[in-house]
């Protein structure tokens, strides 16, 4: 039987898999979850023995169940190939007493190319399987890798158009070079005079609005997200916190059904909420830590149970994580407000409304899984320069909020258990916040001297993804004010 989709808004409108995916976002604003989440049916032996591939058709194939077994593995084997420069796809690293998830050997060097490597199979497979003769304009906001991604997911991708919008002065200088030269004849790229909750808001804003929607229709076009709202993303991301739980076991390091810890820097909340997700199937977590930095509208939510986005945008040096208003957040209000649309759309109201909302004390006693904290700017710098000193091993800074948010937990909570912590995004795309953390005298070199430095210090080659920007001619140069989104779009697809 399909496992059914639903609005996290509206109780009584069921899609497929398929149209989920196609959709992005649903008509009344909410996202789509699954009317029940599936257990996991495959034994611990079994996956222990498995490829990254097989583990993801294993899991996958519980989420997308309107999609046959050849479209799935053709999807799956055509996202996990030769562009990802290692065969294990997410090694497990040990460095300074955790077990590094390595979610940044893609072709882009951050963890989102786990799952916009295989979006666009799974959108033009569920574009045929639905009859689609519109062309789909992937419309995403960015805080910095999501772009990057999705634009090399999508360029060229018959059927597609792709625009990326992103906060001019948000990102870092490489983040930034990696978009701009985009190739594709399907590419657009656009800066925006504002931060990325700018961003996100312009495109929710495009998605729900019904006129931009009929001119498309005659026009030809229709939208799709490559954000994390779209549940295309997020079941990829589930599958790798159930292959490094079985590669743990399969190497000895955990027994069966050996709980285990999970830490994720987060701002939009996808990449934890797909662990939680993998907990529900049955996956043996504990406690999924939220690691925040400075814009830490997450842990004071999990500390106090009130999301309030009224507060100062801190640009920081983990810049994917600057953000104030979570989206994928949503799907886990809805699922401890007991799955009752109505609740759930009443706090998204005030949200939109007043920019806060507060959940009720039955809610938050429905949070006990997740433990939330923050790293400053000093101290995701001060755990880069000491992981390295004591261990040689170099982390971004996104995975040091991670490394910094453990360590206070483990004060916190004196709990021992093994401990995996995503390891979001490749040193090399952010080597200035890197190697001014590790040493200042590194301070007065260009970007590209700096990756140069990197590659001595780490004895990590350089990733093909910054070799091929060095000197890339730069192709989109595009800006435009936040209330200017719409009209760039339209000048784009030639509409009026």
């Amino acid at each position: 039987m399909d496992l059914l989709y639903k609005s996290t808004r509206t109780a009584d409108i069921t899609v497929t898999a398929s149209e989920a995916i196609l959709k992005g976002l649903a008509d009344d604003g909410g996202l789509f979850v699954p009317v029940e989440i599936p257990k996991l049916l495959t034994g611990l032996d079994a996956l222990a023995r498995m490829s990254y591939q097989e583990t993801a058709y294993e899991v996958m194939k519980l989420y997308l169940t309107d999609y046959t077994e050849e479209e799935l593995k053709h999807c799956i084997n055509s996202a996990y190939d030769g562009k990802f420069d290692t065969e294990e796809i997410a090694p497990l690293t040990k460095a300074d007493g955790a077990y590094y998830l390595e979610l940044f050997h893609g072709s882009t060097i951050a963890f989102k190319d786990m799952a916009l490597s295989i979006l666009p199979h799974l959108m033009t497979t569920a574009a045929k399987k639905n009859q689609v003769d519109h062309e789909i304009v992937i419309l995403t906001a960015t805080s910095g890798d999501t772009g990057k991604a999705a634009l090399a997911g999508f360029a060229d991708v018959p059927g597609t158009k792709i625009i990326v919008f992103y906060p001019k002065n948000g990102v870092s200088p490489i983040q930034e070079k990696q978009m701009v030269t985009q190739k594709g004849d399907n590419t657009y790229v656009v800066g925006i005079h504002g931060n990325f909750d700018d961003a996100q808001n312009g495109v929710k804003a495009m998605f729900s609005d019904k006129a931009l929607a009929a001119l498309m229709e005659q026009s030809g076009y229709q939208f799709s997200s490559a954000n994390s709202i779209n549940i295309g993303r997020l079941v990829p991301q589930i599958v790798y916190y159930v292959y490094a739980y079985a590669k743990l076991f399969a190497n000895g390091q955990i027994a069966e059904n050996e709980k285990i810890n999970v830490v994720v820097p987060t701002g939009n909340f996808g990449n934890i909420l797909a662990a939680y997700y993998a907990k529900q199937m049955g996956l043996p977590i504990d406690k999924l830590i939220c690691a925040s930095n400075e814009n830490k509208v997450l842990f004071d939510f999990f500390k106090t149970g009130d999301y309030d986005r009224n507060r100062e945008f801190v640009l920081t040096s983990s810049p994917s994580m600057d953000i104030l208003i979570s989206s994928n957040l949503e799907r886990l209000i809805y699922k401890i407000a007991g799955a009752d649309a109505e609740k759930n759309r009443a706090l998204m109201r005030e949200l939109s409304t007043s920019g806060k909302y507060e959940i009720t004390a039955e809610m938050r006693s429905q949070l006990e899984d997740f433990y939330g904290n923050f790293a400053t700017e000093e101290e995701t710098a001060g755990v880069i320069r000491q992981i390295y000193e004591d261990t040689g091993y170099v982390i971004d800074p996104h995975t040091a909020v991670a490394a910094k948010v453990y360590k206070k937990y483990k004060a916190d909570t004196r709990d021992e258990k093994k401990t995996v912590i995503a390891s979001t995004a490749s040193p090399y795309k952010f080597t200035r916040s890197v190697m001014d953390a590790i040493d200042p005298k590194y301070e007065a070199m260009t970007d590209f001297e700096l990756v140069d430095e990197l590659e001595k210090i780490s004895r990590v080659p350089v990733p093909q993804a910054i070799e091929d920007i060095r000197s890339a001619p730069v192709l989109h140069r595009d800006v435009c004010d936040t209330d200017q989104m719409q009209n760039t779009v339209k000048n784009y697809l030639g509409i009026k």
